[in-house]
């Protein structure tokens, strides 16, 4: 009941932010200077804890692994598709796992808010790759904004 409960949760963020997200794009350009952003705490970086970074390392794992062929054009629709519940997976780990106190942990809802617009483009759009890119991203804001030493950066 607790997962089925958990993945109805994750299922209505992600339809909160896809809707979001669809209302932003058309909107942007009217708002730009008024979107939230990531910030630091009090000009440091956020505390994590182990289950932050054992699930953010396992995305990189998956995007950096597959980073070249996607760069090149030499990534699949099925492909693609296959990536997508892997990546979920590891979000949904750290949607059950990772606990930071509240401010830290709205500024890691912002990052991952990134993630999961960029699985939403691998999902739903014919151009794939900038939803991957959307998540590289995301992976390359996680070091400036969460103190994570053991982080291996994403150089691309």
């Amino acid at each position: 009941m607790k997962k089925m409960n958990f993945s109805l949760a994750l299922a209505i963020l992600m339809v909160a932010i896809t809707s979001f997200v669809a209302v932003a794009e058309d909107h942007n350009h009217h708002h730009e200077n008024n979107a939230k952003q990531l910030s630091l705490n009090n000009g440091s970086k956020w505390m994590i804890d182990k289950s932050l970074h054992t699930g953010m390392s396992h995305i990189r794992e998956e995007v950096m692994s597959n980073l070249n062929a996607i760069h090149y054009n030499n990534f699949s629709d099925k492909q693609y598709d296959e990536l997508v519940p892997v990546l979920e997976k590891h979000l949904t780990y750290i949607f059950e796992n990772c606990k930071l106190p509240v401010q830290a942990d709205a500024q890691l809802h912002m990052l991952l808010a990134k993630v999961m617009q960029g699985i939403n483009k691998i999902k739903n759009t014919v151009d794939k790759k900038q939803g991957a890119i959307l998540i590289v991203q995301a992976l390359k804001d996680y070091p400036t904004y969460f103190n994570d030493p053991k982080w291996q950066v994403v150089e691309h």
